[in-house]
């Protein structure tokens, strides 16, 4: 028996990257997963590459829609008969479009742009689900960042939006206790079909072909496991832990960090503006 045996979940966000990694992960371990996402044959690949495809549900939606995501509620529900763990993952990168790179126009639509998605869509993922999750003594596992807690995972937009899902995690943890544990995984670097606004033209920009151009005999990256895995795969463990009741039922309020260890690799430079 998995970690999850009999779980049912729902990620958004599960089309690519951590987010499929993830369901692939819950499956093996025992799990239901319905997976939320904009693209049908995005979602139909996830679920035909299962393990086990039939417990597996593809729902398109859009987590900036209410409709849409409470949609993926009911349906996870009347597919699989309850929910247990809600897994907000969708999301946009900014490419660490620096402040002093960006118009005045592009700052403010990149900002209502990757908000509505990185934050917004967090936010009305809880509130669809909390009531299904009330019923099962569920959680959230919400998809956190290294830029939740330090500077240069991306740029002012990318890093305010993930300081605000810290907060958003951590205010839910307390409004939703004791019925039902809110947490985080802290990613680092991952290669994955992460991608940016269409504002700021980073909307068929893939994170992953920025890993691709990185030559292997090129400088490592400034983090203390500067050699560790870039698969998403390998990121998938902690959010297994938080997920389930058994292995962490005390947990809540809590945000797992998988960043190769950023948070103590020292400083890298004095400043970031020498150059302006």
């Amino acid at each position: 028996m998995g970690w999850l045996e009999g779980y049912v979940a729902l990620i958004t966000g599960g089309g690519s990257g951590i987010g499929a990694a993830v369901a692939h992960r819950f499956v093996a371990e025992g799990a239901s997963v319905a997976v939320l996402g904009r693209e049908q044959d995005r979602l139909d690949a996830v679920v035909k590459s299962s393990a086990n495809p039939g417990r597996m549900h593809a729902v398109v939606g859009d987590v900036r829609s209410i409709e849409d995501v409470a949609a993926a509620v009911a349906g996870t529900v009347e597919r699989f008969g309850k929910l247990d763990t809600l897994v907000p993952n969708a999301g946009m990168w900014d490419f660490q479009r620096q402040i002093t790179r960006l118009t005045a126009e592009q700052l403010s639509e990149s900002f209502d742009e990757l908000f509505a998605v990185n934050v917004k869509g967090y936010l009305l993922a809880a509130h669809a689900a909390w009531p299904e999750l009330v019923k099962t003594r569920g959680s959230i596992v919400m998809t956190l960042s290294n830029a939740s807690f330090y500077v240069n995972g991306g740029g002012p937009v990318y890093t305010a939006s993930k300081h605000a899902c810290l907060g958003l995690m951590r205010e839910l943890a307390w409004e939703l206790a004791p019925k039902v544990r809110v947490n985080g995984v802290a990613c680092g670097g991952m290669s994955t079909d992460l991608r940016g606004p269409a504002s700021l033209d980073l909307a068929d920009r893939s994170i992953s072909a920025s890993f691709a151009k990185q030559l292997p005999d090129g400088p490592p990256p400034p983090i203390p496991l500067h050699d560790s895995s870039t698969d998403p795969h390998d990121f998938t463990g902690p959010y297994v832990l938080l997920a389930s009741r058994e292995q962490s039922g005390p947990i809540t309020g809590h945000a797992i960090s998988v960043d190769g260890g950023m948070g103590v690799r020292g400083f890298r430079s004095d400043a970031g503006g020498d150059h302006l």
